[in-house]
């Protein structure tokens, strides 16, 4: 159990009491914990294994009893927790607080609003994991003062979320966000999904390790080796000028930029959020990527648009969550 520093328990200024909630990020190897206040403040966090093997009621469990040590470690009454938010890494039903799909952690059509709220007596939410972390990031971080905001997380896959006023953009079946699986090129790499040539073929971390592996196959010169290739391999041998390297790099910043500004002219935000592993390659990512993005954009929303990276980092998830919970 993690205490903020210099926070102490947060939650009061002059007289006021300011609102608490726990946000939850669950994820396929840990479910991640928080308290947040309505400053989007952790006061405090913890992390536990998700032990997926277990079951959808053991982790729903393990939920309950990381909500229960976070409100005791904050130090606050359970009464003065206002509700739980939970991002779930899959496709979700709001309405009905069921997890339809979550291939990573073998859920399907899981209730998870109603057991939580019978169990721990607080209102419950739910939302889409990645949507949550662009909630986080427009309400505290990067994107914070900007009324639009296109957040999107580059890791094994590309993850997407619209925050519009303050609020996650759902669409019609909550799927609205999900940039990863734009089609850029119909006769390319197989995707998850099930279509091939979707953006997250490419401008992924899996994408930037396959296609560096091709070119290698290929008998291309490079100081990379197949042996655990990574894509923070790439990114650093591009900074040392190699140009197999630098090729991979160029095409997965070319094909994102595309990506971001195909989403940019149909939304037209004022801000697009950068985060995820990949991006702490900055600079060598983020300048082919504005290149891009300013070539196939309309010059309007290109020349509105501000591309910035992300600055929650693992915490943007449960930070969301909170703010779900908070301001629902």
């Amino acid at each position: 159990m993690q205490c903020q520093e210099g926070v102490g328990n947060g939650l009061t200024e002059g007289e006021a009491v300011l609102r608490v909630a726990v946000g939850i990020d669950l994820g396929g190897t840990f479910i991640k914990g928080a308290v947040i206040d309505e400053e989007g403040r952790l006061l405090v966090k913890e992390e536990v294994p998700t032990e997926a093997g277990n079951g959808a009621d053991s982790i729903l469990r393990r939920i309950e009893q990381l909500t229960r040590r976070l409100i005791v470690a904050s130090d606050v009454r359970a009464n003065e927790v206002v509700g739980l938010g939970i991002g779930i890494p899959g496709f979700i039903d709001s309405s009905r607080g069921v997890a339809e799909e979550v291939i990573n952690i073998g859920w399907r059509d899981v209730p998870v609003i109603a057991p939580l709220r019978s169990w721990l007596q607080m209102p419950v939410f739910m939302e889409n994991d990645a949507n949550l972390a662009a909630l986080g990031e427009a309400w505290v971080g990067a994107g914070r003062g900007y009324r639009t905001a296109l957040c999107i997380t580059l890791g094994t896959g590309v993850g997407g979320g619209i925050i519009i006023d303050g609020k996650v953009l759902q669409g019609a079946s909550h799927m609205a966000g999900e940039i990863g699986h734009l089609v850029l090129d119909p006769l390319g790499a197989p995707c998850n999904c099930g279509h091939f040539g979707c953006l997250e073929t490419v401008s992924s971390a899996t994408g930037v390790v396959r296609l560096a592996r091709e070119r290698i196959e290929k008998g291309e010169q490079t100081q990379l080796t197949l042996q655990q290739l990574t894509a923070a391999d790439v990114f650093a041998a591009a900074e040392r000028h190699d140009l197999l390297a630098q090729a991979v790099v160029q095409e997965a910043a070319q094909t994102l930029g595309r990506g971001l500004a195909i989403a940019a002219n149909l939304i037209n935000p004022d801000v697009i959020v950068i985060g995820g592993g990949m991006a702490r390659a900055g600079e060598t990512l983020f300048k082919p990527v504005r290149e891009a993005f300013s070539a196939y954009a309309l010059r309007r929303v290109a020349s509105a648009t501000t591309l910035v990276p992300a600055l929650l980092g693992n915490d943007a998830g449960v930070v969301g969550a909170g703010k779900l919970a908070l301001y629902p």
